[in-house]
């Protein structure tokens, strides 16, 4: 029996359609720590769980309901957050609203100055996150709508000119301070100067270092402006008192120090530092600022008299006829209904190649026309369109944390506890042993120590990388969902390709056709019939022969199997496989039978057309293997990596393909399940796998992959399984995607390096490690500039992935 109190928590549930269901995630939930009692209401569609340490106790049942193939009904947002100055303050704020009853994950981003929460809906609000958030001295921005981002944009705007203009006045005011304290202090009235000059710096200028201090106390809590106010502080308040009692250690032969010049310049340091870091944090989200930039403010709908409207994006509504003019951007997703025109695509695809479109084409948000003109139907709009997923995908990537990012985190939430630790021993150390100086230069070390150790290095190193590497992927169109996909990218050793609309078009088309005597005098009719047939093959025939004309046929039938067959002139005409020429006795020549045998042999679809005598041509229908095919498989193998490819379709048009594309291991006939069951098997063996697809067949195998790309011009369904989407279709952007991931962790590793080392070499030097050996004492200014390169080094190489090629 517990002593601990406990409340009923709902957990609303998907997909718990009997009493079976019910029995599995209640048996689930008996293996979760912390859960006194539980039951499930199939009717209310909800699990109960009452628990003393709810917290813990909901992310670890949400993880089981879901790991038993079963969902739970969550909200997953992200805020801005107000008023973070460091990679500690992330910590603060994760750890506060991951403490909040009905919070499920939560991943707070400093470089972004975001928090992502899943939460329940029928638990908390934002609302509640954010009087959270308030408690430790921070704030959200929960109000959505169409003016957030701007909001938010002018909220940085407005801080990083305030954060300018207290810099450049902190520096103003610090440099004869510095004069001074180092080339004139015997002038009359010297300390009482530079008391004067150095004050407004201390409580205005730096005064955010001392409130937001002051609100991590409350809380029993510590971060970056703790270090800052700690260590001007305590220089302030001694020269101060040094100033105004100078007597206290003349008496005792001790000189009266002050340190007026070390508080001043340190502020004005990290002040600068911090502008330096902001002006390169923001360059790291320029691709988000990119591809914002591309939706237009208004368009011209045409009404239904005819006229044409300015209309503003945010007014768009569905079915609406939009007019795109010579040069415009076009504003949302649709297809095209009247005129054509070339449409440049390389903000979303990365191809550089302009495409055709005509009518029943599909056009998309941020694209630009080139200079025909076309009227469009507006079928996405708002948030729905390919443009605002795209945004939306690539702000969550830059969100979320690589697994590294774990342990970083860790180490910045014990970070300055330990520094303070540090400096306290420092100071100590010196008032014992360094003999009548020992206060004086123990207070120096302690200074030092605050001054130098920054957390913030630690904190930038990872998501700055992130945001740079993903960035720079939705820029040469490959969308990558989170960061442990980029991470682990690097580590493929085995792709599995699926055929058909990956390796393949996706559609069959006319390779080859060869009329009997090259007398193609009876096209129209193959057109005329093809045009009524609903088999898929037809379209091939149809798009082929697409500048022929229609002729008027009689009693078409089409024959199940075999093909279709019409009238024309009193003739009878056939379209269709061997067995219907077969089955109407119809005379092939040795000249047409060659080249069907050829066809057939290269796996290729043959296709008879004939009269009710004799075969007029034969065509052969394939799916094309895309251009860049060939030369992506050589370079996954160039690489080490294993290719492998599955299909459903028949063992020799898989051997056909494997033949041409260079793939040594291939399936066939292979149904969806079997597909996720091979990655399992290829896992089993060692191989870290990347699987890639388009359909909704693939979804499973995409599902158990390690890493999950699906092709763009694919289902929405493998699009939404796979952590990473190609959306050109091209499989060149897989190893460019290889590239980028290993570009991407070779900058973490490097940015967590100077960082670690910084600190580890730094602290020590602060504290006079190296006086007993050579005398060297670290001078707390050039500590404060030390510390302020750090962070500004670590954004700098991070922004150097974007020049990489």
């Amino acid at each position: 029996m517990t002593t601990l109190a406990t409340k009923p928590m709902y957990i609303p549930l998907e997909g718990v359609e009997s009493e079976h269901c019910a029995l599995i995630v209640d048996k689930g939930l008996n293996q979760v720590k912390h859960i006194q009692s539980h039951k499930v209401e199939i009717n209310n569609k909800r699990a109960v769980i009452e628990s003393s340490k709810m917290a813990t106790a909901i992310p670890e049942a949400v993880q089981t309901i879901r790991d038993l193939g079963y969902n739970v009904t969550t909200i997953k947002s992200t805020f801005p957050v107000l008023d973070m100055t460091c990679a500690a303050c992330a910590v603060s704020v994760e750890s506060i609203i991951s403490y909040v009853e009905g919070v499920v994950k939560t991943s707070v981003n400093f470089a972004t100055a975001s928090v992502t929460v899943e939460y329940l809906p029928n638990t908390i609000t934002a609302e509640d996150l954010k009087t959270a958030v308030q408690s430790v001295g921070y704030d959200l921005l929960i109000d959505k709508d169409d003016n957030t981002s701007q909001t938010l944009e002018d909220l940085h705007e407005k801080k990083f000119n305030q954060l300018k203009w207290r810099t450049i006045y902190a520096t103003l005011f610090s440099i004869p301070v510095v004069v001074i304290g180092m080339f004139f202090m015997d002038m009359p009235y010297a300390n009482y100067i530079m008391w004067v000059l150095s004050t407004p710096v201390i409580l205005w200028f730096g005064k955010d270092f001392y409130i937001n201090a002051y609100k991590q106390a409350k809380h029993r809590s510590t971060n970056m402006d703790t270090l800052v106010a700690l260590s001007t502080g305590v220089a302030y308040v001694f020269s101060v008192f040094n100033t105004l009692f100078a007597d206290f250690w003349h008496a005792r032969g001790i000189h009266a120090h002050v340190y007026f010049e070390t508080a001043a310049v340190v502020i004005a340091f990290i002040l600068l530092g911090k502008l330096l870091e902001e002006k390169a944090k923001g360059n790291t989200s320029t691709a988000i600022k990119k591809l914002m930039g591309l939706q237009p403010k208004s368009v011209i709908v045409i009404n239904t008299d005819g006229e044409h409207i300015e209309t503003a994006i945010d007014k768009v509504m569905k079915d609406d006829i939009i007019l795109v003019k010579p040069g415009e951007k076009i504003a949302v997703d649709g297809m095209v209904i009247h005129g054509s025109s070339y449409v440049d695509e390389s903000m979303l695809s990365g191809e550089p190649v302009p495409v055709f479109k005509n009518e029943n084409d599909k056009v998309f948000a941020g694209t630009i026309n080139q200079k025909g003109g076309f009227q469009f139907k507006a079928e996405k709009v708002g948030a729905e369109t390919m443009l605002a997923q795209i945004i939306r995908m690539v702000q969550d990537a830059q969100g979320s944390k690589a697994p590294v990012q774990k342990l970083v985190d860790k180490i910045a939430g014990i970070f300055v506890p330990i520094v303070i630790g540090i400096s306290l021993i420092a100071f100590a150390s010196w008032v014992i042993l360094g003999g009548e100086n020992g206060f004086t230069q123990g207070l120096i070390a302690l200074v030092t120590v605050l001054v130098i150790a920054c957390p913030c290095a630690l904190g930038l190193a990872t998501p700055t990388a992130i945001m740079v590497g993903v960035g720079k992927g939705a820029e040469k169109g490959i969308l990558i969902k989170d960061a442990e996909s980029l991470e682990l990218t690097k580590n493929v050793n085995a792709i599995v390709l699926d055929k058909t609309g990956t390796i393949t078009e996706g559609k069959p088309v006319v390779t080859n056709m060869v009329w009997l005597h090259n007398d193609d005098n009876f096209k129209e009719v193959l057109f005329s019939i093809e045009k009524l047939s609903e088999h898929p093959l037809a379209e091939a025939v149809i798009n082929h022969l697409v500048a022929v004309t229609m002729v008027e046929i009689s009693e078409f039938e089409s024959i199940t199997g075999r093909g279709a067959k019409a009238n024309f002139n009193s003739e009878t005409y056939y379209v269709g496989n061997q067995k219907l020429m077969n089955e109407h006795a119809i005379k092939i020549s040795e000249e047409l039978q060659e080249q069907a045998t050829l066809w057939s042999s290269e796996s290729k679809t043959v296709i008879w057309f004939s009269n009710s005598k004799e075969a007029l041509a034969v065509l052969a229908i394939a799916d094309k293997i895309k251009a860049t095919s060939l030369e992506a498989i050589k370079h996954l193998k160039q690489l080490g990596i294993d290719v492998y490819m599955l299909t459903g379709d028949n063992e020799a048009t898989a051997k056909a393909i494997a033949l041409q594309t260079g793939i040594e291991h291939f399936q066939a006939e292979v149904m969806p399940e079997q597909k996720a069951a091979f990655v399992k098997d290829l896992q089993g063996k060692g191989k870290i796998v990347a699987m890639v697809g388009d359909g909704i067949n693939d979804s499973a195998a995409l599902a158990q992959a390690n890493v999950s790309i699906a092709m763009g011009k694919g289902s929405d369904i493998a699009m939404d399984v796979a952590k990473m989407t190609i959306i050109s279709s091209d499989l060149n952007k897989i190893p460019m995607a290889i590239k980028l991931s290993k570009q991407t962790v070779a900058a973490i590793r490097q940015n967590l390096f100077w960082a670690f080392i910084y600190n580890i070499i730094g602290i020590p030097i602060a504290a006079g490690i190296l006086y007993p050996i050579n005398g060297f004492l670290l001078n707390p200014m050039i500590a404060g500039a030390a510390m302020a390169f750090s962070s500004v080094s670590v954004v700098g190489n991070s922004l150097l992935l974007k020049l990489k090629k």
